[in-house]
């Protein structure tokens, strides 16, 4: 006959609750930028909005804003091909306060990072990756690839 003891059943509980506590927090989480795997835009258009997601092109000429995805106050968008960011790196400014999407599109595989805002997206070759984010912090900030080491353009926000 088998007999449990008091201190059998607190420790399962115990060991139970650490394994929840693992789950719901996730491991291996460093200090690097926000990056977000492919996934669907956020449903709430309350502020502030910071996701990142890369995802297939679709043949909309224009974005359009939808129950599903926030209008946004400027959209900025780069390609890479061959080393070469178009348009050309500049500064890009926008009003604080203002909802940003940045979408770039390279023909190899890197990350996209936003300075300042540490938010980041993947980017496959030959498919565009973005990031959205309320521009909240005024100031100029870097936005660039991490792999290739490119500087796509300055964000200067007023």
């Amino acid at each position: 006959m088998f007999v449990r003891t008091p201190a059998l059943r607190t420790s399962g509980v115990l060991a139970a609750s650490v394994l929840a506590a693992l789950l719901v927090t996730g491991c291996g989480q460093g200090d690097g930028p926000s990056v977000a795997t492919p996934s669907t835009p956020p449903t709430s258009a309350a502020p502030p909005i910071a996701t990142a997601t890369a995802s297939t092109p679709t043949p909309s000429p224009t974005p359009s804003a939808t129950a599903s995805t926030p209008a946004v106050d400027k959209e900025i968008t780069v390609t890479i091909a061959k080393r070469r960011v178009a348009p050309p790196t500049g500064r890009v400014t926008v009003s604080k306060g203002q909802l940003v999407r940045i979408t770039v599109t390279s023909d190899v595989s890197d990350e996209l990072h936003v300075h300042g805002y540490d938010l980041g997206a993947r980017l496959p070759a030959g498919t565009p990756g973005s990031v959205e984010f309320r521009a909240d912090k005024t100031g100029l900030f870097e936005v660039e690839t991490h792999e290739t080491e490119l500087v796509l353009f300055q964000l200067v926000v007023r």
